[in-house]
């Protein structure tokens, strides 16, 4: 057993069923589990110093469930701030990449992933979801398996997808023969990656899901297979959907058919399918979303950065879809910061919807419960006893947040926090600290992933 006292913190926001907001109390972690919250007295306090491995006076902290990340491109962090594709939308901006991102190599991805994932912890983000689609006709081996050595490297816990892609230029897609794979070869390899990571017990630091891209590069059978081997498996679908009116656009020429129409025609719909983006679906649309529990992750900075248009967040809560935030691809957001989503998500829909955007303690919740039930978990996304030890510690006592302490609740998303955060607690470790990760050497590993991003571009 390993134990983690913190004490006296200022506030406890604990995005409970029930909004609870603990002032000057306490929590226990042991085993990686929440075993205690609320206040005590100061006998009781001194027994769990005496009694935790480690303690942590949280005086003039406010503490947050760990974010949830429910949609990124981790390998897209070396091909951000290019200026050659700043003013590109989806289409011709994946059309460019497409000619970098097909040097991809396991040693890519995995100093990919230790950088944008050290980017989510330090900045609160506990639980990250990747949804990596691009296998490299030379390169294709051990691309997953690195996601997940970086991801223990770090201590974050990892929710990783095979994804794919079937459909080239030649077939009427948009990426090069380079990138895609054969169903066959796909579908073999989802099997294998779902074997051997995927651990759907309770507080499992290792998930997995199917993710085929997009339905402008996936074929028809494709994602028929994809869901049928998931269900198979016992796992989760994901892919991208609505993103774009030329997605709409390509899938009504191409099936005659609306987006969500063709996903649910080949079984891509219900509580185990959650899509990426869902900017453009109708309102009929988003009633079925309702109805079947499919979940929609919300990348509002991607989806201004390529001008693809606002989702409408406010009607999906109305409505009870599942709503998580997501950084998206760091080359579309070119970061990976859930704190700075969250402002953006606040300000975006101020200024859309007014008096009918979700408020600022909503967004949260969407970035942190909403997250988990996007995933299809109910052991993260809270503070409560029994859930897992995730959180993240930010200390106030700073000048430049002098009155603006009144709302612990909101101040993320209505002043928003423009530094690293000062503790990262995943599955009871701290795996973040005053702005440093705790489980690597930082400095060697900038100068490795330097290195490697350099060596990459210049192929």
């Amino acid at each position: 057993m390993s134990s983690i006292f913190i004490k006296n913190a200022s506030s406890i926001v604990t995005c409970s069923e029930n909004d609870t907001v603990y002032n000057s109390a306490n929590i226990l972690i042991e085993n990686g589990v929440i075993t205690y919250i609320g206040e005590m007295g100061e006998k009781e306090i001194l027994i769990k110093e005496k009694n935790a491995d480690m303690v942590i006076d949280a005086s003039g902290y406010f503490v947050y469930p760990g974010l949830i990340n429910t949609h990124h491109h981790l390998f897209q962090i070396f091909s951000r701030n290019l200026p050659q594709v700043q003013n590109m939308e989806l289409f011709e901006w994946l059309t460019n990449l497409y000619e970098i991102w097909k040097n991809l190599n396991s040693e890519v991805v995995y100093y990919s992933s230790i950088t944008a994932m050290g980017e989510l912890l330090k900045t609160g983000c506990t639980t990250c979801f990747d949804h990596h689609y691009l296998f490299p006709n030379n390169n294709a081996e051990g691309i997953i398996d690195s996601q997940f050595r970086a991801a223990k490297d770090l201590g974050i816990r990892m929710y990783s997808s095979r994804g794919s892609m079937d459909l080239s230029k030649k077939d009427g897609g948009l990426p090069p023969d380079s990138v895609v794979q054969p169903l066959d070869v796909i579908l073999k390899d989802c099997q294998r990656v779902v074997e051997k990571y995927h651990d759907n017990s309770k507080y499992s630091m290792n998930m997995v899901a199917l993710a085929p891209c997009a339905p402008f590069n996936v074929s028809e059978e494709l994602l028929k297979q994809s869901a049928i081997l998931a269900r198979d498996l016992k796992v989760r679908l994901h892919t991208h959907l609505c993103e774009t009116k030329d997605e709409e656009v390509y899938v009504k020429e191409k099936f005659n058919m609306r987006p969500l129409e063709y996903m649910e025609s080949l079984g891509w719909v219900g509580n185990d399918v959650w899509y990426a983006h869902g900017i453009h679906f109708n309102e009929k649309e988003l009633k079925f979303l309702a109805d079947t529990k499919t979940g929609v992750a919300h990348c509002p900075i991607s989806n201004m950065k390529l001008s693809s248009g606002v989702c409408n967040i406010p009607e999906m809560l109305k409505l009870g879809v599942p709503v998580g935030l997501a950084v998206d691809g760091s080359a579309s957001n070119d970061g990976s910061n859930m704190l700075e989503e969250m402002r953006v998500c606040y300000l975006l829909h101020r200024l859309n919807s007014s008096n009918n955007a979700p408020s600022a303690y909503d967004i949260l919740k969407m970035a942190t419960k909403g997250g988990a039930e996007v995933l299809g978990r109910d052991d993260i996304g809270s503070l409560e006893v029994g859930k897992a030890g995730d959180l993240f510690m930010i200390d106030m006592r700073r000048l430049e947040m002098v009155g603006a302490d009144f709302d612990p609740k909101s101040i993320l998303c209505t002043i928003g926090w423009k530094n690293t955060v000062d503790y990262t607690i995943v599955n009871g470790k701290v795996a973040a600290e005053k702005g440093k990760l705790t489980s690597i050497d930082e400095e060697k590993m900038y100068k490795l992933a330097y290195e490697t991003e350099k060596k990459y571009l210049n192929m």
